[in-house]
Order: C-alpha cells, then sequence, then structure tokens
C-alpha cells in the first residue's frame, strides 16, 4: 500500500488538505515519527516554507530522501531555486523561455502555479515548462521580454502565506496530481516497485516497437515491478516518484536521454543504460580508441581532423577505396558513408568536419550480413543475423524509398560461432554491465567489433522472434536483482 503524506509548518491551517488515502501532519511530526517499522512506501508532499536553506521545508525533503520517501520538491529542485546570500534569503531563479513559449508570452505577466497548473489560460504552457524544470508544488512565475530573450523567473510559493483562494486553488490541483500521478490501481499497488520506461511516440526508428513495450510492461508486472511509459518530461519532472528507469528511447549526450539517465542514477534509481554506457557508447571515437588499447578485434581504424591532401593520400594509402567514414555520434546507420575515390573523400570529409572536430575511418569490409548480439550484465541473451538493405552496403538505407532494411535471422546464441560471442562479450566488458547491442562482422576468417550499442533494438517478432516472452522476462529479471542488491 502507498502512502501519499502531506507535510505542512502547522495543522492549524491544513483542513483542506485531508483528501482520501492521504495523511497530513506537521514538520514536528514527520520529524519524531517517521519512518514506521513496516510502513511500506510513502510518498510525501512537502507544503513546509523553504524560503531559507537548512529550513524546515529544507530538512523535510532531505529527510524525506534519507528516508527513501519520494518527495515533492526534492532537494535538487530546493537547491535550484534557493541561493545562499549572507542573509540565507530566496532567490528568484531566471531561465530563458525556448522560442515556442517565448513567442506566446506576455511581457510582465505572473501567475502562481500549482503542480504544472494555473488560473492564468493564457500562461497554461510556461506554468507547464516552469512545473517541469523545477517540480514543486507551489511555484510563483514571471515573464519579462528583454533584447535578446524571453526570461522566466520562478521562486517558490508559501502555503502558510497564501491567501484562502490560491490555498483553495491549491488544495484542488493537489488533490487532482494526488490522483493522478501518484495514486495506482489494486493490481498496481501490489507491485513492490514502480518502473518509468523512457519513450518518445514521435521518434522515427525506436528501440523498441509498441509491441515490445507492452511485453516488457507484462513482463515487469510478472516479477513484482509497476513498469508504466513516460516521455522525456514527465522522467524529468517525476522521475523520483521511481525506483528504476529502463530508457528506449534512442540516447545522444548532448540530449535528454542522458541528462534524465544522469538524475535517476543521482536519486539512486537502477537504470538501464546508465549515464556511463550511454556516454562510452555513443561516441565511436571513444570505442574504436578503447577497443585499440583491449585489443578487441576490429576493422583498421584512423582518425582524421582535416581533409588536406596529405591526409587524403595517407588514408588512400592506408585504407585504399572504398572506405568507410562515421561520424563520432550516430545511430542506425546515419552518419556512415562510403566513399570511392580522393575526390569523393576530400568532399565528404570536409562537409562531416563541420559537424565534428574528428571523423573515423575505417577499412570497408563486405559481409551479407552483420551480426548483432545481445548482451546483459556480461551475458549474451540473444543473437541476430541482420542483412544488408537490398542494393546497399548497409542494413538501412535511408534514403530509399522501399526496401530500407534488409532481412533479418533470430538464432539462440548457442548457434553463433564461438569467436563472435567471444568479442561481443570482450567488446562489452570494458563499457559496463548493461544491455548493449554488439555489432560484429564476420569475414575471412576473422571477426570485426564494428561498434557496441547501449539502448539496442529491442522488437517484437525480431529480436524476440527466438526467445519470445522470455527475453522480456530475463531483462525485468535483472531489474530485480539490482533493485534486491539496493535493498530497495
Amino acid at each position: 500500500m502507498i502512502t501519499t503524506l502531506i507535510v505542512v509548518d502547522s495543522l492549524s491551517d491544513a483542513h483542506q488538505l485531508h483528501f482520501q488515502n492521504c495523511e497530513v501532519v506537521d514538520f514536528e511530526q514527520y520529524l519524531s515519527q517517521f519512518p514506521k517499522r513496516g510502513e511500506g512506501k510513502m510518498r510525501v508532499i512537502n507544503l513546509c516554507a523553504t524560503d531559507r536553506y537548512l529550513s524546515k521545508g529544507y530538512y523535510c525533503s532531505l529527510l524525506a530522501e534519507a528516508r527513501t520517501h519520494k518527495v515533492l520538491p526534492s532537494v535538487n529542485t530546493i537547491n535550484n531555486l534557493i541561493i545562499e546570500s549572507e542573509e540565507q534569503s530566496l532567490q528568484m531563479k531566471t531561465v530563458t523561455l525556448p522560442k515556442l513559449l517565448s513567442d506566446e508570452a506576455i511581457d510582465g505577466s505572473s501567475c502562481d502555479v500549482f503542480f504544472g497548473t494555473t488560473k492564468a489560460v493564457s500562461m497554461s504552457a510556461i506554468a507547464k515548462f516552469a512545473f517541469e524544470r523545477f517540480p514543486a508544488p507551489f511555484l510563483r512565475v514571471s515573464v519579462s521580454k528583454q533584447s535578446s530573450a524571453t526570461v522566466m523567473t520562478v521562486g517558490f510559493g508559501d502555503w502558510c502565506t497564501a491567501n484562502g483562494e490560491d490555498k483553495s486553488e491549491l488544495a484542488n490541483a493537489l488533490q487532482h496530481y494526488v490522483a493522478k500521478t501518484w495514486l495506482r490501481g489494486s493490481k498496481q499497488k501490489q507491485a513492490r516497485w514502480d518502473m518509468a520506461i523512457l519513450c518518445n511516440e514521435n521518434e522515427a526508428t525506436p528501440p523498441s516497437d509498441a509491441k515490445a513495450i507492452k511485453h516488457f510492461i507484462k513482463a515487469a508486472k510478472l516479477v513484482g515491478i509497476n513498469a508504466e511509459v513516460v516521455n522525456a518530461a514527465q522522467a524529468a519532472a517525476n522521475i523520483t516518484h521511481y525506483d528504476a528507469l529502463f530508457i528506449r528511447e534512442t540516447t545522444a549526450i548532448n540530449h535528454p536521454t542522458y541528462h534524465i539517465a544522469r538524475k535517476a542514477e543521482q536519486e539512486g534509481l537502477v537504470v538501464i543504460d546508465d549515464a556511463t554506457s550511454i556516454l562510452k557508447c555513443c561516441n565511436k571515437v571513444y570505442l574504436h580508441d578503447a577497443f585499440s588499447y583491449h585489443k578487441v578485434p576490429s576493422p583498421r581504424s584512423h582518425f582524421v581532423s582535416d581533409n588536406t591532401a596529405s591526409t587524403c593520400q595517407m588514408l588512400a594509402d592506408e585504407f585504399g577505396f572504398p572506405m568507410v567514414l562515421k561520424l563520432p555520434e550516430s545511430s542506425f546507420s546515419m552518419g556512415v558513408f562510403k566513399v570511392k575515390d580522393n575526390d569523393e573523400l576530400k568532399d565528404k570529409l570536409e562537409t562531416m568536419l563541420n559537424e565534428s572536430a574528428l571523423v573515423l575511418v575505417q577499412e570497408y569490409i563486405f559481409t551479407e550480413f552483420d551480426w548483432r548480439i545481445g548482451v546483459l550484465n556480461g551475458r549474451p541473451i540473444y543473437a541476430c543475423r541482420y542483412h544488408m538493405a537490398r542494393g546497399h552496403w548497409q542494413i538501412y538505407n535511408h534514403d530509399a524509398k522501399t526496401n530500407t532494411s534488409g532481412g533479418f535471422e533470430t538464432l539462440p546464441t548457442f548457434e553463433v560461432p564461438k569467436p563472435v560471442l567471444d568479442a561481443a562479450i570482450k567488446a562489452c566488458s570494458m563499457i559496463g554491465k548493461s544491455l548493449y547491442g554488439v555489432d560484429i562482422k564476420q569475414a575471412n576468417g576473422k571477426v570485426y567489433v564494428i561498434e557496441v550499442n547501449d539502448n539496442p533494438s529491442i522488437e517484437a517478432k525480431v529480436e524476440d522472434l527466438y526467445l519470445g516472452k522470455e527475453l522480456y522476462m530475463s531483462i525485468m529479471q535483472e531489474f530485480v536483482n539490482r533493485l534486491e542488491a539496493r535493498g530497495r
């Protein structure tokens, strides 16, 4: 049973806050009476004043996190809005609004924000944006148009000093928020843990299709995890409400997926794939330098930072034509090019070096298919052969109108040649113990690790074709093992 606890400075003005499945206490009660033996899951709405560093409101959130109670606002949110001064007084945080919100903003407008909602209809989108950036029950927001940007100023509102109308609005918003966000159906309440599955419904080539996501949710339920799909904005605002994060959106370093993974790890969640794995896998410069250092079998590679005649000649002498050029951060065969002569090499390098300070150059190895070995915590769990797209040298042909990808074969891992499995396991050992997809070519009696992908593709009727639902169960069981190890 999940208990929602509302903590206030004084019970004398808390009569509006008594809702079903919620308990209201003052700070002194929370300090002395919690945690209780066998209390189960506890979620805290902190309405204490947070107008000073080390105030009761600050300590309420700090203690909640120490007690593994999920709390709103978090200590990070409080620290983001409180800047210490000599008087330790509350300062306002200024944030530049994105262009879409900036265009709609009215100079000098302001509003109170209660759990992301506001009575000021014209500022609804800004209120939602403010809450996603600074998840807190009560925010005060104002907007100022400046010469170069539109700035949103955000500070905490105070339940104790709010007028009667504001208290009623906040109470209503709180009741709605608790009912919508934190209360679960009876079956879901029996789950031991909560998981956020991060997806982007607008992504053209997501790592998992909708059917696979449903399989993950069902598998999670069977092992005691209540899993639900969230987008990046929801995850950024509410990540502390969960015990685990499973990323099923294509990752990148300068991207919300990486920042959300870091935040989730800082909050103590079990995260797959973790931020370190994303950092290592998303950059081919790191991967191939590490492959060389750790003697992982891989294609001959070179990094270049210019396209001078001498550099192009050196590459031609070392690799011959055709050769392969890769942007350090790319996925699904995008940012990867084959060049057939010196002129094409020089032109393509010039274009790519406008995007990245380094370009990875590799020997071209022809194969009819690439191996993809799925590895979880150092153990192979699935294997596929991805065939090249029709008339193309890669498994994806993004320029084609039809037949954009080749066929595939899904095999049990015991049918994979041992050198392929060994190379996949060795390549993953230098990354970590998360979930990876290792791309390998096999030619002329040798194996070549092309790259290690964090957040690998797992689609219904593709990667799961041999193991079926057992593939999803094995991944969810790994989450359980890690949650158990952390004593969550």
